[in-house]
């Protein structure tokens, strides 16, 4: 009754807003996506199941419905209301989903299944524009705090952001960030909490907020600069940690062969006397053609604090890949190796692997290499993906030292 209750309110408000948006002439626009989702991992221990067996395999069928509206004197509204379900396929195909809401697979209420991610409204005075509520951010301005698009939905934050670009080629991005919905595998997207940092003693909470603010200039030609600082309070309720983080970005139509370059690094500094942790990438690419090429190195030193975003599993490295970021967060030396190669209308291939000298002090370094194969094609309108992963690391005899996964996204946007 209670989960009735709060669906009847969130069909009620949007039902709501709609009639009232009506009635002043307001247009509603509605966008959104419909997914299918499938991923299946094992590993390669004694008596583990099948790479397809239910027991590994995990799914999600997702509606998403955007409703956003022009309230005129340059306020802005956009809301966005989401369904997690499987249609059965637990019965007999999976033992799990990739997301979903009040943590379950079997719900047979629909308010066990939809949540609301976004809702906020927006202002825009002369070149600045404040923006209030439930939304997403972008990994490009907030690398620490961002909507990871890896999964089903993406997740979203509860924030103030202010975006102002009133200094020619800069955009100056402000944001006060309170909660998220954590975006991780098997994930209870309704459940909006605390951010929280990967340490070397567990995952911490940030207990209190984030602050944040970027500076992104393009002044220099061919060149991004972006700088980003962070203040987390009350990470496990008493430290704050300050996070500094750049990028630099270097494109441009005049460079040969569509060459390109990138050089990123940071320190995440806590204030209660343990060691910083700092990180540094370089990347470079180019493409010929069809074919796209790109070689990338990443170091994380042994700090407390891991390279990780705080309201999801990713995190900004060059060297993140589909699978590959719990060996990337701390104490580590990574590389990275990258081909694409475009079919026109059939599709894009691309292959892609990473080998990573883990460091950390653990009993036997997990040394991960990480293989990953690729394509993705649009077809009638919807975008498939398709992918296979293959890892191996080091491991005691007998146990597991490696595992395969498969990933089938069928996702399209109307």
């Amino acid at each position: 009754m209670k989960n009735m209750v709060k669906m009847s309110i969130v069909a009620a408000s949007l039902v709501a807003t709609t009639a009232m948006a009506a009635d002043k002439g307001i247009d509603i626009v509605t966008t959104g996506q419909a997914v299918v989702y499938y991923q299946t991992l094992a590993n390669n221990g004694s008596g583990a199941p099948d790479l397809f067996d239910q027991a590994t395999a995990r799914a999600n069928v997702g509606v998403q419905l955007n409703l956003d509206a022009d309230l005129k004197n340059n306020f802005t509204f956009g809301s966005q209301i989401n369904y997690l379900g499987t249609l059965g396929l637990e019965k007999n195909i999976v033992s799990g989903t990739m997301q979903n809401t009040n943590g379950g697979i079997t719900e047979s209420n629909i308010a066990d299944d939809v949540y609301l991610s976004q809702l906020y409204i927006a202002k825009k005075i002369a070149n600045t524009t404040v923006k209030l509520g439930r939304q997403e951010l972008p990994q490009s301005l907030s690398p620490f705090a961002y909507s990871e698009g890896w999964n089903v939905f993406k997740n979203t934050f509860d924030a103030a952001l202010v975006v102002n670009s009133d200094i020619p080629n800069t955009t100056l991005v402000g944001a006060y960030v309170a909660k998220g919905n954590f975006n991780g595998v098997g994930s209870n997207m309704s459940n909006f909490g605390d951010l929280s940092v990967n340490s070397t003693l567990g995952t911490l909470n940030v207990d209190s907020t984030a602050y944040m603010l970027t500076v992104q200039n393009k002044s220099i030609p061919m060149a991004t600069v972006t700088g980003t600082y962070y203040a987390l309070s009350n990470v496990a309720g008493s430290i704050d940690a300050d996070v500094l983080w750049g990028d630099v970005a270097i494109a441009g139509k005049d460079l040969p062969m569509g060459l390109n370059f990138g050089i990123q690094g940071g320190q995440i500094s806590p204030d209660s006397g343990v060691k910083d942790t700092n990180a540094f990438g370089v990347k470079a690419g180019m493409k010929v053609d069809a074919l796209s090429l790109t070689a990338a190195y990443t170091t994380v030193d042994d700090g407390v604090v891991g390279i990780r975003n705080t309201g999801g599993i990713k995190t900004p490295l060059y060297t993140q890949m589909i699978l590959n970021q719990s060996s990337l967060y701390i104490d580590n030396d990574t590389y990275m190796l990258k081909a694409a190669y475009s079919l026109g209308d059939a599709g894009t291939i691309i292959a892609q692997g990473t080998m990573t000298d883990d460091n950390r002090n653990i009993a036997i370094p997990k040394d991960l290499t990480d293989l990953e194969l690729i394509y993705k094609v649009k077809a009638g309108g919807v975008n498939f993906l398709a992918a296979y992963v293959n890892q191996s690391w080091d491991a005691a005899a007998g146990a597991a030292d490696g595992q395969d996964l498969i990933r089938f996204v069928a996702r399209y946007n109307f």
